[in-house]
């Protein structure tokens, strides 16, 4: 119960790797703020939440649309007062070649992937100098560190990523908060599930995995409580693989 009296945010936490995350500040004791554009996923993770004895609130948001960002966070400390932990998480990707790919994809990447990103951290930021401190760590991606055929968007929204994340943590080191960043693998979510559910397509992604399988959502959220945990008080500006070791290849 590290995070008893604290208050998590968590954006695009109605699936996948948001909605672990939101459950693992849960059960470390945080109030978590819920944020996702499906509502229905958001509240079942707010069900979650509470049938493990946790305390969870959902608000629909979009990190695409600037005025519904700053109305999230305004919320979150009208009800909770306090902001002490933000996961950055929601994303989208659209693949095709780099020639191919629409330019309202482009845009609806980057707009979801980076300045989504950009528009929490501005407003979490701003909260948590004036409450004298926090923790934030945004999910990027192992294509934020490397380049693939056919993610250009995904890819150039996750480096934008990455180096966001260093700026801030260089800009705000000596004000209490430290920023950071996962940089997940092959992790089983919707994201991945076409992908994981054709048998050949499976069998190759798990070979090409150094340690012989995919990842959880689990297993990345506990990166990112641990980044905002005090055993991460020395930590900040890194962007962390979770990867099982892909880009040790």
């Amino acid at each position: 119960m590290q995070f008893s009296g604290k208050v998590a945010l968590v954006t695009g936490a109605g699936s996948g790797i948001g909605r672990a995350s939101a459950l693992a500040f849960a059960r470390e004791g945080a109030n978590v703020v819920v944020a996702d554009t499906v509502v229905e996923s958001g509240e079942q993770t707010v069900r979650l939440i509470q049938e493990a004895g946790g305390q969870a609130r959902f608000i629909a948001a979009d990190v695409a649309r600037a005025e519904e960002v700053q109305q999230l966070i305004g919320r979150v400390v009208e009800e909770f007062g306090r902001l002490d932990y933000a996961h950055n998480n929601a994303g989208i990707v659209r693949g095709g070649l780099t020639h191919e790919l629409s330019e309202e994809d482009w845009e609806r990447v980057l707009s979801v992937n980076l300045t989504g990103v950009w528009r929490c951290m501005k407003h979490e930021i701003a909260q948590m100098l004036q409450q004298g401190g926090g923790a934030i760590v945004n999910t990027a991606s192992t294509l934020g560190l490397v380049g693939n055929v056919e993610r250009s968007a995904y890819a150039a929204s996750k480096h934008g990523v990455v180096g966001l994340t260093r700026v801030a943590a260089l800009e705000y080191a000596q004000r209490g908060i430290r920023v950071n960043a996962v940089c997940p693998g092959v992790i089983q979510t919707g994201m991945t599930a076409a992908r994981l559910s054709d048998p050949d397509q499976r069998a190759r992604m798990i070979a090409d995995e150094p340690i012989g399988r995919y990842g959880e959502p689990a297993e990345v959220a506990a990166m990112v409580v641990w980044l905002c945990s005090d055993a991460a008080s020395f930590v900040t500006g890194t962007a962390m693989p979770v990867d099982g070791g892909w880009l040790a290849r």
